[in-house]
Order: structure tokens, then C-alpha cells, then sequence
């Protein structure tokens, strides 16, 4: 109450803030510091060039929201809550390590489908875009960055579509550039995925993309959710281009026909990757041509295994 009767006094909210954040740890302060979110964002917007102001309120937010997904609070943020984050994008976008901490803040809210939803409408998308761009070499603004795109990519309406299609390059740049680090290329073959899905990756750039694909599997055969992901985003670019298909059996690395049947026999008992794996088969038989060629690399062996692991599924 005392925030919002001086909001327009920055000692006053800054004080606020960090009285509220001594009650982080106490647990039974959990339930009234929920409903302090829109204070705390308030007071950034308000006060949109103090940096230090900023810091402190996104702290104080990382933490309610952690202590939320521990408990498996799902904090559903409205539209004003989304539009203060988007203008403290905009203020600090140059500053790098205050943005590694908004951008993983970011990530977390966009747990939240409705907060997803709200992110988009406020037009956060282009913002996430130029961050990556300007800083590919972070591990932490890559990782959340990817992970936002693809909730608001599995959210989205048509109306964002063409907005949504420019990511598809720049995701590709992250997954490039990190290919040895599993967990920004997982996070990166979770966003290609959702762009697919959503008919984003035009037919020029299903080859680049599929292979690319192949070679995040290549580099971390042993991750679980990279894999089954990265299965399901190959599948969407084949049923979207014959090219795509044609990529997987034609790479220039190695057969991806053996790649699908090694990551099989690794992840023989994970009924996702096999799933995922079948999709991606599925759709790969609907050309005559590959089709063919899967037969000569004698699939049906592998399908008959998955067949007899999973009888029930």
C-alpha cells in the first residue's frame, strides 16, 4: 500500500523492494509476495532509468517466480505485467549481463501460457531477436532467449506468422554456434520444432535447417528431450519438403538413416525418442523415392524392434 501511494517517488519503491525481498525466505511470506508482482513491475515501469531499481526488481522477481515453479504455482501475468518487461527490454538493451538475468526472468514467466500469450501480444518477439543477435556468444541469453521463442512459438496465433519466420534464421545461428553445448542446442531444437510446426521454415531453408538438425544429434546422441525434439522438428520439415527428406539420406556426414537407427538403440527404452522416431519415418515414407532407399537400409528391421519394445504403445 505504501509503494502504491508514493509510486512516483523511486527511493520509496526502491526501499519497497528490497523490504520485500527479506521475506524471500520466509516461506510463509510466499503467498502475499504473489500478489506483489504487479507492485514490483509497476515500479520499474514507472521508474524506467534506474538501473539499479531494475536489477533489484528483477531479483526480487526471479525469486517469487522460482519459489512458484517449486511449488507448481503457475503465475499467470497479465498484459501490463508483460508490457513493463517489454519496456525494460528496450531500456537495457545494450547491457549484457542485466539482460542474461531479464531474458532467464523472461523464460520463466513464459511457463505460463497465459503469460506466454500476453509476451506475444505486447510484441516482445522482434526484441528477442535483435538480443540474440547482438549477443550469440552468451550461453544464458541463448539458452532463455530459445526457450521463450518456442513458448510463444507453440502459443501463437497466424496473425504473428511472418514475425515468427524471421526467428527461424537467427535460432539457426544459436543452434550453429552452440552445437557442442547440449543445453542451448536442446533448447534451440525445441524453438526449430515449434517453428516448424507452425509452417515458419520456408521451402529454401527445410535443407539448411534439416541438416543442421542432424548434426545437434550427431553432437549430443546421449540427450534425451534434444533428440526426441529434434526428431519431431525433422519430421515437421519433411512433411513440409520432399528436400528435407532428401537431406537426411543424402548428408553429407553420414547416412541420417544410420543416425535415426543409432539413436534408437541408445534410447531403446525412452518411448518418446521411439515415438518421435516413428513420426519422422512416417513422414519420410510418403516419397516413393526415399522411400525406397529407407527399404535398402533394411527400416523395416528397426520398426519391427520398436514394434516388439513397445507393444502396447
Amino acid at each position: 500500500d505504501f509503494m502504491q501511494a508514493s509510486w512516483d517517488i523511486e527511493e520509496v519503491q526502491a526501499k519497497g523492494i528490497q523490504h520485500l525481498a527479506s521475506f524471500v525466505k520466509d516461506k510463509s511470506a510466499f503467498p502475499c509476495l504473489l500478489k506483489c508482482t504487479e507492485v514490483i513491475t509497476g515500479a520499474m515501469k514507472t521508474h524506467i532509468d534506474s538501473l539499479e531499481l531494475h536489477r533489484e526488481g528483477c531479483t526480487l522477481l526471479l525469486e517469487i517466480l522460482s519459489q512458484a515453479l517449486e511449488q507448481g504455482v503457475m503465475m499467470a501475468l497479465d498484459e501490463c505485467v508483460a508490457s513493463c518487461l517489454l519496456h525494460t527490454v528496450r531500456k537495457h538493451s545494450e547491457n549484457e549481463e542485466f539482460l542474461s538475468s531479464l531474458c532467464t526472468l523472461l523464460m520463466m514467466v513464459s511457463a505460463s501460457e497465459v503469460a506466454a500469450e500476453n509476451l506475444r501480444k505486447v510484441g516482445i518477439i522482434p526484441d528477442l531477436l535483435s538480443i540474440l543477435r547482438r549477443f550469440l556468444h552468451n550461453d544464458e541469453i541463448c539458452f532463455s532467449c530459445c526457450a521463450v521463442l518456442w513458448s510463444l512459438a507453440v502459443s501463437e496465433n497466424s496473425g504473428d506468422q511472418a514475425v515468427l519466420g524471421s526467428a527461424v534464421p537467427v535460432i539457426s545461428a544459436v543452434l550453429q554456434k552452440h552445437l557442442q553445448n547440449g543445453v542451448i542446442a536442446e533448447s534451440a531444437c525445441s524453438a526449430l520444432w515449434a517453428l516448424s510446426l507452425q509452417g515458419c521454415v520456408t521451402e529454401s531453408d527445410c535443407e539448411p535447417t534439416a541438416a543442421l538438425l542432424l548434426d545437434a544429434l550427431r553432437m549430443n546422441p546421449e540427450r534425451v528431450v534434444l533428440v526426441k525434439n529434434g526428431c519431431l522438428a525433422l519430421a515437421s520439415l519433411v512433411r513440409l519438403s520432399e528436400t528435407a527428406a532428401l537431406a537426411i539420406l543424402l548428408d553429407s556426414k553420414g547416412s541420417g538413416i544410420e543416425l535415426i537407427k543409432d539413436e534408437y538403440h541408445l534410447h531403446f527404452d525412452e518411448p518418446g525418442v521411439a515415438e518421435a522416431l516413428c513420426l519422422l519415418m512416417k513422414e519420410m515414407v510418403q516419397y516413393d523415392e526415399v522411400m525406397l532407399d529407407m527399404r535398402s537400409q533394411k527400416m523395416e528391421k528397426l520398426l519391427s524392434e520398436i514394434k516388439l519394445q513397445f507393444p502396447f504403445s
